[in-house]
């Protein structure tokens, strides 16, 4: 009956649910833009054209109409908020679709996690779409707190929400003929398949494409990414918190293969979120650097939209789904109204007063962050003179794999601040085994204290960074205590402190107290000297052992290119 309806409003025999009129619409398939009305009937668009009359309308006062944004990627658990308020944040920023990898709180609670995300956005203002984590864990270097089985992505390949498997993290293990990982790759044979392949050239990268794998978004470079277009894969250009490769990336686009970029947040915290925007964010940015602004639009709409077979969105057409979005100017690109499925969500950078306020789905795991305290020693005997450290790279998730003459004293390899050399450590959390990894990282910028948080990719122990061991120990201490989080100490005192009890990732919280207390434990930690722009964020890459060059796990310094792991001394 429904599907009769709509064609009665098409035909103009029956009237919309709403007309839209005094509008400038904005087509991303045929590139132009000119002005018409639109009517909507049950969520759907009905009909465009000046003569479509409705049951109730609205004047959009010469606005530029668009379909609702879409990011391509983007970790939900990263923005550090649960999914109803991250969607009170997102929707009012344009975007009505989001396609999220729910692999941070997989890492961590296994299914049971997902399912959580899942009820959490129940009835949320956006759509919330899913691909089913890959490679959990990412990689048997690191500890995490479950697995998937191959039982578990066969539940979760189904479900209504989920469009593919998400980003495939173990390149090496692909590239390598796995069979754990082609298993899981054949699982979704005819689906979509995300890929993760960062710095992969050559054959290396020809194998991973002909494994199945269909996008990336972590080039940094233009030609990492022409390799990856000349493999047939397709690209998201990634702007987030910690990664800022868009405007590198965007002198790679040109008319013939735009059709194969979409755009994606990966990872945005609260701060940016609030001050920066999403989606609407990286098309501004887009725009500004020369892209036409129906070709930006394009990568934020039309073209993610067709990469995960979303027929039903992407383009104002009849028939697709009324997510629309309205902006009084292109270039500068402000959101003024959003509909999601013909309801009027959001307005002028606030939800809409008909959108029910949701509050958070109670989470019965909060009890994740277990440490054997006793067993716990940050001493490093010293085997050698000189020493491997990761090296921070600023705005970027990739390291360097340095060699630095250690700081001993006392037979003990130590921080050593003057040369911006601190040590580190990822501490066991899901189990209390009392595993933990050390070594030392430099580009960090503390000259005193420690850092501390519970948001470490994709495993998410208990990572720390700091000056020397008591500040260490304090700061591991307050995180543990409050369930998870991240934490600013120096000697025996608390500094800052941001509490994150859902699963160590995530706060109860309204965004604007998680900003709060993000801008302030970012704070603490710049007053202790860090020179970084996003402290924490850079943090919590450097134990992902999927990214090159040097990572540490709770098991051990990670050589990402070889997949194995190395000593911290080198051979005089």
């Amino acid at each position: 009956m429904q599907k009769q309806r709509l064609l009665a409003v098409a035909r103009g025999d029956q009237s919309a649910d709403l007309v839209l009129r005094n509008l400038q619409l904005v087509d991303v398939l045929n590139h132009e833009i000119y002005a018409t009305a639109i009517a909507v009937c049950d969520g759907r668009i009905a009909a465009i054209g000046e003569d479509c009359r409705g049951d109730e309308e609205h004047d959009l006062q010469g606005g530029f109409v668009c379909p609702g944004l879409i990011d391509a990627h983007v970790h939900i658990e990263s923005s550090m908020l649960h999914p109803a308020e991250y969607a009170r944040v997102v929707v009012a920023h344009g975007v009505t679709t989001v396609v999220a990898n729910p692999h941070e709180i997989a890492n961590v609670l296994g299914l049971k996690g997902i399912r959580y995300l899942l009820q959490a956005g129940e009835g949320a203002p956006l759509d919330i779409l899913l691909t089913v984590p890959s490679s959990v864990p990412a990689t048997d270097l690191a500890t995490s707190g479950a697995a998937l089985t191959t039982k578990d992505l066969l539940r979760l390949r189904d479900h209504p929400q989920v469009v593919g498997l998400g980003e495939v993290m173990d390149f090496p293990g692909v590239v390598a003929g796995k069979e754990r990982l082609l298993d899981e790759i054949s699982l979704f044979d005819g689906q979509v398949v995300d890929g993760h392949c960062p710095a992969l050239m050559g054959r290396d990268l020809q194998a991973y494409a002909a494994a199945g794998i269909s996008s990336d978004h972590e080039c940094c470079t233009v030609a990492e990414a022409e390799a990856r277009l000349r493999s047939g894969m397709k690209l998201f250009l990634r702007e987030g918190s910690a990664a800022h490769n868009l405007q590198d990336l965007l002198p790679l686009v040109n008319q013939h293969n735009e059709r194969w970029l979409s755009l994606c947040t990966d990872d945005m915290n609260p701060a940016d979120l609030l001050g920066k925007g999403s989606i609407d964010h990286l098309l501004r940015l887009a725009m500004a650097a020369g892209v036409a602004p129906i070709t930006a639009l394009r990568m934020a709409t039309l073209n993610p939209a067709e990469h995960y077979r979303l027929w039903d969105r992407g383009l104002l057409a009849p028939g697709r789904r009324a997510d629309i979005l309205v902006v009084d100017s292109l270039s500068s690109f402000r959101p003024q109204r959003v509909y999601q499925a013909g309801h009027l969500v959001a307005r002028e950078g606030q939800l809409a007063a008909s959108v029910k306020a949701q509050r958070p789905v109670s989470a019965k795991f909060e009890d994740t962050v277990r440490v054997d305290w006793q067993r716990l020693d940050l001493r490093v005997s010293a085997g050698g003179r000189r020493m491997r450290v990761i090296g921070v790279i600023p705005d970027q998730l990739v390291t360097d794999c340095r060699i630095m003459a250690a700081h001993i004293v006392d037979g003990r390899a130590i921080a050593d601040s003057s040369r911006d050399l601190l040590k580190m450590a990822v501490i066991e959390r899901h189990r209390g085994s009392g595993r933990c990894g050390l070594g030392f990282v430099v580009g960090m910028g503390l000259q005193r204290g420690a850092m501390a948080s519970t948001v470490a990719h994709d495993h998410h122990n208990l990572l720390v960074v700091g000056a020397d061991d008591a500040s260490m120990l304090t700061a591991a201490r307050a995180v543990a205590a409050v369930g998870g989080g991240q934490a600013v100490a120096f000697g025996n005192e608390v500094l800052a402190l941001l509490p994150l009890p859902i699963a160590g990732l995530m706060s109860n919280g309204s965004i604007e107290q998680v900003a709060a207390a993000q801008v302030e434990v970012a704070a603490a930690a710049r007053r202790l000297g860090c020179t970084l722009a996003e402290p924490f964020m850079t943090l919590s890459f450097l134990a992902l052992e999927v990214i090159p060059e040097l990572k540490l796990t709770d098991r051990g310094l990670v050589q990402v290119r070889t997949m194995e792991f190395v000593p911290l001394f080198v051979e005089d």
